[in-house]
């Protein structure tokens, strides 16, 4: 992998997890933690990772209920 392609998977990355974040605001949704895992971005041809992270037991219902839609 090329450190132009890694590049590029690190910017479209970024960009999908500002789609995520205002596509779960909109269904009222805040995941505090949403961001991209920085243990993928260390290696030497990033390949990165969305981190979720943990949620509350409401704000799972709220996910599911939204999928579900």
């Amino acid at each position: 992998m090329t450190a132009r392609h890694a590049a590029h998977c690190v910017e479209e990355a970024e960009e999908v997890v500002k789609e995520l974040r205002a596509a779960l605001a909109k269904a009222g949704i805040a995941l505090p933690s949403l961001d991209l895992d920085p243990v993928s971005l260390a290696r030497e041809a990033p390949c990165p990772l969305i981190e979720l992270g943990r949620c509350s037991v409401e704000t799972a219902r709220r996910i599911a209920a939204a999928v579900l839609r």
